[in-house]
């Protein structure tokens, strides 16, 4: 078992290191010491202050949240600023452009509001009876 997952995390490493993309500074050596700095600090402070540390859980589960905000960003897309600058003059159409392109959209919508108000009229006939 441990033979398995040392295996699998050599390999790991061996196509990073292969590969063309730029390591993250957490798959460095630098980033392992310091994941393991992390881990030993974060053990010492659960088993030496543990009481301190439940006490102020639930605020650090609330500083959580802005942290991993702003750091999970990086996961996805870049965020470029080098976009067309054609693509500026195809604003997007207002919702009168729209509903006059589409007549089928607004006469439905007509027919439906006068199903809707015979039906309404029919109801009400019926209730006086």
């Amino acid at each position: 078992m441990i033979l398995t997952s040392m295996m699998f995390w050599v390999r790991i490493y061996q196509e990073a290191m292969m590969s063309n993309k730029p390591r993250s500074f957490w798959s460095t050596p630098s980033g392992w010491a310091a994941l393991g700095l992390i881990g030993a600090a974060s053990y010492f402070l659960l088993m030496e202050h543990t009481q301190h540390f439940f006490q102020f859980l639930p605020f650090l589960i609330l500083l959580l949240c802005p942290l991993m905000h702003v750091f999970m960003h990086g996961s996805h897309g870049k965020h470029e600023h080098n976009e067309d600058k054609s693509l500026e003059k195809d604003k997007p159409e207002s919702f009168q452009e729209i509903t006059e392109k589409n007549g089928a959209y607004r006469d439905g919508y007509i027919e439906g509001l006068k199903t809707g108000r015979e039906e309404k009229v029919h109801k009400e006939n019926n209730n006086e009876r």
